[in-house]
């Protein structure tokens, strides 16, 4: 039986109060999503709290996502009424971007100042996200330095901030939060899979199963050339083809060694860009 997958640590749940307690100081509200998993990566209890405030949503790490994907997904967003922004972070133009993607989600809120003789005054934005959804290293781009702690893992900001942009943007950073229990145990995977998960929650051997099952269907190619696999393999269960994986590795029957490897070439990229949420194109 699979490991039930589950993190909401003390630091979330004062952060979710935070962020209640200062929605109210904000002009709009910025939504990470990981553009690998555009809808597992949407939290419910942000989308709740967030309610008629003005939003962004911006799909960050689209560089690490199917494009064709990306475009599929960004089209739904703003079918469903949203302001999105589709955003590499590394892109040196992200300020100016965001900046005028901001001004475009609060453009009525502003019209209505203007009207009652309030001048143009800074736009005051929340950050909130899933875990290592790339708020931290938006927030850099935004003040162009190193003000908020970066890594690859979930956990690494635990407190909010305010912090300043030389675009006339005031922002409120936050902790990455999760909701108390994910009921589609799917959904918990993927956000295992991507880094929004502590890794010591879920065990690598299901999330190794998970992997397999998902390329079998989505390219196959992709595992076979990684681990130099027979063209058949996948013609085998999903338990036989990661042996085959470890025993490619040369890790003779330590098959948790090769689910570790697994989870982290696909985090790396080395088995392509990827989307965990697939929609149909």
């Amino acid at each position: 039986m699979a490991q039930i997958i589950q993190w909401f640590p003390g630091h979330m749940v004062k952060a979710f109060r935070l962020m209640r307690e200062n929605l109210k100081l904000v002009d709009v509200v910025f939504e990470l999503v990981d553009s690998r998993i555009p809808e597992s990566s949407r939290n419910p209890e942000i989308d709740k709290l967030i309610g008629q405030k003005p939003r962004l949503l911006i799909m960050t790490k689209a560089d690490l996502a199917d494009p064709e994907q990306t475009r599929a997904w960004k089209k739904k967003f703003e079918e469903q009424g949203y302001t999105v922004l589709v955003l590499d972070t590394r892109d040196p133009r992200t300020p100016q971007l965001v900046t005028k993607a901001a001004r475009r989600a609060v453009e009525a809120k502003k019209e209505a100042q203007l009207a009652r003789g309030i001048q143009d005054q800074p736009i005051r934005a929340m950050i909130t996200g899933v875990p290592n959804v790339g708020k931290s290293t938006l927030l850099n781009h935004l003040v162009m330095k190193n003000v908020a702690p970066t890594a690859d893992r979930p956990g690494v900001t635990k407190k909010v901030a305010w912090l300043k942009t030389p675009t006339k943007l005031e922002l409120l950073d936050s902790p990455g939060v999760l909701w108390p229990k994910f009921e589609d145990q799917t959904i918990g995977m993927k956000l295992s899979l991507t880094g929004a998960v502590k890794d010591t929650i879920f065990a690598k051997d299901d999330a190794a199963l998970f992997l397999i099952a998902f390329f079998r269907h989505y390219r196959p190619e992709a595992v076979i050339e990684r681990y130099h696999l027979s063209a058949d393999i996948f013609e085998q269960e999903n338990v036989d083809v990661l042996l085959a994986i470890t025993a490619k590795l040369g890790f003779k029957d330590d098959y948790d060694k090769a689910s570790e490897r697994l989870l982290n070439d696909l985090r790396k990229n080395k088995l392509g860009a990827f989307t965990l949420d697939l929609i149909d194109i």
